[in-house]
């Protein structure tokens, strides 16, 4: 099952309503979902992978950057932004790509509060040419933990 079929499996078993689209032109940044869209950037839900003593994906608005000082709290002193094939590695997608769920392994996803200014954010769905669209609530309640005050 490829990466975008298995967040689309996840949603379908998740019982909320979602919007899944699948683009030409590349979603991978903010920016670049935001012009395919045709949205703010802030309305985009981008994840940040983290690597310390766990593995974190931060979930923030598109205008937002994390705190690594915050990070440090949850996953520890050491904490860092992942390598390209640490990110592949421990969520199982690719950096542009990756979603706030279903991860490769148990992975700690904290959803930022800089979300909850929208009723709905977009985010990517499994590739750098896949998005979804949901209800803000919706998604913090699949997380099931948050929101956090993790950026700066």
């Amino acid at each position: 099952m490829g990466s975008r079929e298995r967040v689309a499996e996840f949603l379908s078993n998740s019982g909320v309503e979602y919007d899944m689209r699948e683009f030409d032109e590349s979603t991978r940044s903010s920016a670049l979902a935001a012009q395919v869209l045709g949205c703010t950037v802030p309305e985009i839900a981008k994840s940040v992978v983290f690597v310390g003593e766990a593995t974190a994906v931060a979930v923030l608005s598109g205008d937002r950057r994390v705190a690594l000082s915050k990070m440090q709290d949850f996953i520890g002193i050491g904490a860092r932004v992942a390598k390209p094939d640490e990110v592949r590695e421990r969520t199982g997608f690719p950096i542009g790509g990756v979603p706030p769920f279903p991860h490769a392994r148990e992975i700690l996803v904290l959803p930022d509060r800089s979300l909850t200014r929208f009723s709905h954010v977009w985010a990517a769905a499994g590739t750098p040419t896949s998005v979804f669209r949901m209800r803000t609530a919706d998604l913090i309640g699949l997380v099931g933990r948050g929101p956090h005050d993790l950026s700066e």
